[in-house]
């Protein structure tokens, strides 16, 4: 199973959020790049990360912190939130990411995904699907649209995309256990590579979701909060 740390960028800072409420959030670095470095030091394999200003806004807001984070570490980083454009696409990859999500411009504009599959290739490209109540949501978890999770990630599929990220909105920063049920489902309808996202715990969290056959998982909170330490899971379930 594939760990991905994760760093979320508001504001130029390194902050979770409780259920993507923008207005609950928790400073843990002013500069995410030491964070970064962190993970890196810990063994960490892939650091994921989001603009989440990006994410609100439209566009990119972060990109200094971003292209910071490019230049202090050698692993590699994915990158979302904002990403409207093949432009956007190209100037985070100048950035130094290793690959771009794609979240709410998939849903608005489907063919966007297979253009940007066409133009960098999929293996740049990743889809994130946030989902409240199995909904499809967008614009940083403002909007819910009348999408299931399953069948937009089927749809994916078709266009060629062969990693989605999973985030059940209403596990997110509550430290409540991540939505394995939702994250199998997805995986055996699908057949393409599913990482779960949001819940996420503790260890206990890791062995379950690893249990299950689950890709990848991203850690967010339960890192910043002490409850897993990235060097132990790394050492013990990154593949």
């Amino acid at each position: 199973m594939k760990l991905f740390p994760a760093i979320d960028i508001r504001g130029g800072k390194c902050v979770r959020l409780r259920q993507g409420v923008f207005e609950d959030q928790k400073v843990y670095a002013d500069d995410p790049y030491t964070i970064a470095e962190e993970f890196e030091k810990a063994g960490a394999k892939f650091i994921h990360v989001v603009d989440l200003d990006g994410a609100l806004e439209g566009r990119g807001v972060n990109e200094a912190a971003i292209e910071e984070i490019g230049k202090h570490v050698s692993i590699p980083f994915e990158i979302g939130g904002g990403v409207r454009s093949l432009q956007d696409i190209e100037r985070k990859l100048g950035l130094g990411a290793a690959r771009i999500i794609i979240g709410t411009k998939a849903v608005q504009e489907p063919s966007f995904v297979k253009k940007a599959i066409e133009t960098f290739g999929a293996d740049k490209i990743v889809v994130g699907i946030d989902a409240k109540n199995g909904l499809v949501a967008t614009r940083g978890w403002e909007d819910v649209s009348d999408l299931t999770a399953a069948d937009f990630s089927i749809f994916m599929k078709e266009l060629g995309v062969k990693t989605i990220i999973y985030t059940d909105i209403s596990k997110d920063g509550m430290l409540s256990g991540p939505n394995i049920h939702k994250t199998v489902e997805l995986k055996a309808k699908t057949g393409i590579d599913i990482i779960a996202s949001g819940g996420v715990s503790g260890m206990n969290d890791l062995e379950a979701l690893n249990e299950a056959g689950v890709f990848g998982v991203i850690i967010g909170k339960a890192i910043y909060e002490k409850r897993i330490d990235v060097a132990a899971a790394v050492k013990k379930y990154e593949v």
